[in-house]
């Protein structure tokens, strides 16, 4: 919007550069161009501000297919004024000298002249399409022949209206029907969701598998190895016993040869003990007989009263302590005949 301020007996009028300013003078064109400025008085002057930058149009309407559906348009058309003196002569884009608002509604005219005619073109198309196909691959189509009717379009053209581009925002159907759409999508996608699921399933069992057969094939090695274990031990410990055995065999024959040799020892000690005492008795014996042979041929011619009084004396030698002895009358007369009977023998 132009900047308009008050001055005595005259008016100063600064725009921006994106706003085209046609100043008008009994008819005639003072001024005009993007972003200027300059003095002007109110009651004869006549000023436009047409807008030389882009703008942008939202668009919405509805339509009906060949399937007899209908359907909502969104779109937003992109558009700018080519020549802003020939926009300015076409429609009212007189502003108001005093404050510099538009007189009008300029823009809301140029909205609803591209609107009625993008819809117009768009619907021409939408109604020989179905609406499978409108939804599944009628966008392009449709961007593509409402950009070129509204560039082709000679009300446009009059007007220097230039549209740049048209976006397609959506094309919806209604809510219940958009609903009943979704379905068989929802299904699939629903089958699809399940499929990997059951894939995934499958795949977490097929490795629970695994992980078992490896667990299984860990457990039969560990057997293995702990029966190769088991025989390697009871290897070692039978080989140990025999080491044992023998070493106790050995031992025992060396302590059956030594005791073999003690008792060879022992008795050839003995037999020699024997012997020797054998013939020590013999040679005592001998010894003694010739004594006693000596002693008795010494006796020889004896009274025996004599030897009989030896005896006694010799028992009287050899026996115990006597503490009492009694002798009978007939004992001491038999003892007293004998000594009488020596002598006179």
């Amino acid at each position: 919007m132009a900047d308009i301020r008050s001055f005595p007996f005259a008016r100063h009028l600064r725009s921006i550069p994106t706003s085209h300013i046609v100043h008008a003078q009994r008819g005639k064109v003072v001024h005009s161009g993007p972003g200027i400025s300059f003095w002007f008085r109110a009651l004869n002057s006549a000023i436009s501000e047409v807008p030389v930058a882009e703008s942008e149009l939202s668009v919405v309407f509805g339509a009906r297919t060949l399937d007899f559906q209908e359907v909502s348009v969104q779109a937003t058309v992109t558009y700018r004024f080519g020549d802003p003196t020939v926009a300015a002569g076409r429609i009212d884009f007189s502003i108001d000298p005093y404050n510099g608002r538009w007189l009008g509604k300029p823009l809301e005219q140029v909205g609803t002249r591209i609107t009625e005619l993008a819809q117009q073109y768009a619907v021409e198309h939408i109604t020989t399409v179905n609406l499978v196909d409108l939804l599944g691959q009628g966008v392009p189509a449709v961007r593509a022949v409402t950009t070129a009717g509204l560039a082709g379009d000679a009300r446009l053209a009059e007007t220097s209206i230039i549209v740049i581009g048209v976006r397609i925002v959506s094309i919806r159907p209604q809510a219940d029907l958009e609903r009943a759409l979704e379905v068989p999508v929802r299904e699939r996608v629903q089958q699809d969701a399940d499929k990997a699921t059951y894939e995934r399933r499958a795949i977490a069992v097929e490795r629970e598998r695994a992980i078992a057969e490896n667990e299984l094939q860990s457990k039969i090695e560990l057997a293995t190895r702990e029966e190769l274990l088991v025989r390697q031990e009871g290897a070692n410990a039978q080989k140990r016993a025999q080491e044992e055995a023998a070493t106790q065999l050995i031992a025992a024959k060396a302590k059956a040869e030594q005791n073999d040799v003690q008792t060879r020892a022992d008795a050839s000690r003995v037999q020699i003990e024997s012997a020797a005492r054998a013939e020590s008795t013999r040679t005592l014996g001998a010894a003694n007989a010739e004594a006693e042979t000596a002693r008795l041929a010494s006796y020889a011619g004896i009274d025996p009263a004599v030897l009989t009084a030896l005896a006694m004396q010799s028992l009287a030698e050899n026996l115990p302590s006597i503490g009492t002895l009694n002798l009978t009358p007939d004992i001491v007369t038999e003892a007293l005949s004998r000594i009488t009977r020596g002598p006179a023998a």
